[in-house]
């Protein structure tokens, strides 16, 4: 790559790095805090409702000697204020006690039927005159049938407006979780009158061990034994990378940034999941440091795969023409994986469906999909060439390289149909304590691709002048010939041993023999 390349590409990486380091101190980072500010109720069915959020919790752990919320599940609100419109104050006695109600509903996803009244043929969320002769529920509140095996379940919590006062302040209190379940929280009211109300607030969900989300701690262990295993395999690449260091190719350190920049993703991600389970938000500086070196890493990662299948650091010292189209395909991919991390990561926990995701979603669909295609045709012409020039050594090496990438991709079509069949089957979270295998399966994935590639092209004892000399008797390409001064003609002289020992740069068919059928 020329050296413009790199500055321009440098001072637009830093553009957008500043610009998102801007950004994330103007956006709220939401966590087990679920913030309410001036939101409207939405209506549903006979009723209006608005979702608080929702949470995979544990049941409360009993611990001897403990302080008082150690151990505990709970759901806590704070600060909880409904405000109605005027007109709808208005229509109240100045000494009506209760003008007004507004009912907090917590409900374990296994009991939804026994909010509303499907149970009994109707639509209707809300008790009306009607049905309360039927199943004498009562008039103006949330039909709900308690479970026989829990009776205190689903919660019911009421808070009512007095007289003509536009504003009513839900008591402080917490509900201890005592069952394993996904939980959902809900506002409802069944007044038509309130229309337009809006609240303001917040809540606080808690497991066991920390604030964590159920379907997220398991992903706080799962990303320290990732730093490990990075960590194992940046030593053991490291010790070869010192002990070869006067035979590297540059291609040597394009890997070990990857394996440096998986190491600092892994551990920032634990770290940031350590902190947001020990405070309940997600600290942004950690947050937007892991979200970065996800997207640097991903966009490296790719960029790594594609110019080691145009042949980069095996055939050619340079990419010649194609540097730019590289480099700004990378560019653009960086940004909208930045920019779809940062939705993921810096916004509710449970808005995982959210237009927005959707929307940043298909961008980095088509740019993986723009990818595999230059990956696999690059590929294709690599090993043409290969074979005309019958360096057998180097199509053996790029024949493991390409039948690793097609299991890869093999393996991630299978783990996406597996993905959407998921997320299709469980539309509300039921299965959330196996949810964080989805985006563990990623990492694991990616760390299998990057050993085998450190595997293939581990640094050995070669020198390096010798790496791209051409072995089948074809034209070498221009930027070779630029790198090394060889010309055409001293080529044709050269020994067969001097050209085949090149390929043991990558420490396959090591050996006399190999080097005599070559």
């Amino acid at each position: 790559m020329r050296r413009r390349d790199f500055v321009d590409s440098d001072r637009l990486l830093r553009s957008i790095l500043g610009v998102l380091l801007l950004w994330s101190y103007a956006v709220p980072a939401d966590a087990s805090i679920h913030e309410y500010s001036k939101q409207a109720f939405a209506p549903r069915s006979n009723s209006y409702f608005f979702h608080g959020g929702s949470e995979g919790l544990y049941a409360s752990e009993l611990r001897a000697g403990a302080p008082p919320n150690e151990g505990k599940s709970f759901i806590k609100f704070e600060s909880v204020i409904f405000k109605r419109t005027k007109a709808s104050a208005m229509k109240h006695h100045a000494m009506q006690r209760r003008s007004g109600l507004v009912e907090a509903i917590i409900v374990e996803i296994r009991d939804r039927d026994k909010i509303g009244g499907s149970h009994f043929n109707s639509d209707a969320i809300c008790c009306t005159p009607e049905l309360h002769t039927q199943i004498h529920c009562n008039t103006g509140e949330v039909i709900i049938r308690q479970n026989e095996e829990n009776p205190n379940w689903p919660q019911r919590i009421q808070t009512f407006f007095d007289s003509t006062s536009e504003e009513a302040a839900m008591a402080p209190q917490s509900i201890e979780i005592n069952s394993t379940g996904m939980y959902y929280l809900y506002f409802m009211i069944c007044d038509p009158q309130l229309e337009g109300t809006s609240i303001t607030g917040r809540t606080v969900w808690r497991n066991p061990n920390g604030y964590l989300p159920g379907k997220m701690q398991p992903l706080m262990t799962f990303f320290g034994f990732m730093c490990l295993a990075y960590l194992v395999l940046g030593l053991a690449w490291f010790l070869r990378f010192v002990q070869l260091w006067k035979d590297l190719l540059q291609l040597h350190y394009y890997i070990t940034a990857v394996i440096g920049l998986g190491m600092c993703e892994m551990a920032f991600w634990y770290f940031e999941y350590a902190n947001f389970n020990s405070t309940g938000v997600r600290p942004m500086a950690i947050t937007l440091w892991a979200v970065t070196l996800t997207a640097v890493k991903k966009t490296v990662s790719r960029l790594l795969l594609l110019v080691v299948s145009m042949g980069y650091g095996v055939l050619k010292a340079t990419l010649g023409g194609l540097t730019n189209r590289v480099i700004s395909l990378g560019v653009i991919y960086f940004v909208a994986s930045e920019a779809l991390e940062l939705v993921e990561h810096l916004g509710n926990i449970n808005d995982f469906s959210g237009k927005a995701r959707l929307f940043l979603v298909l961008p980095v669909a088509i740019l993986d999909a723009c990818f595999i295609v230059w990956i696999f045709s690059s590929l294709s012409k690599t090993l043409e060439k290969l074979q005309l020039r019958k360096s057998l050594t180097k199509l053996e090496l790029y024949r493991k390289y390409t039948n690793t990438l097609a299991i890869t991709a093999l393996i991630s079509i299978s783990w996406i149909g597996y993905e959407l069949y998921f997320n299709a089957t469980d539309p509300l979270s039921e299965l959330w304590q196996r949810a964080w295998i989805i985006p563990a399966f990623w990492n694991v994935l990616s760390y299998g691709l990057l050993g085998v590639i450190s595997i293939l092209l581990r640094p050995s004892r070669s020198p390096i002048k010798n790496a791209f000399t051409d072995e089948g008797g074809d034209e070498l390409d221009e930027e070779a010939v630029a790198l090394t001064g060889t010309s055409k003609l001293e080529r044709k002289e050269r020994k067969p041993v001097a050209s085949s020992s090149s390929d043991l740069v990558f420490g396959i068919g090591e050996g006399l023999e190999e080097d005599k059928r070559e």
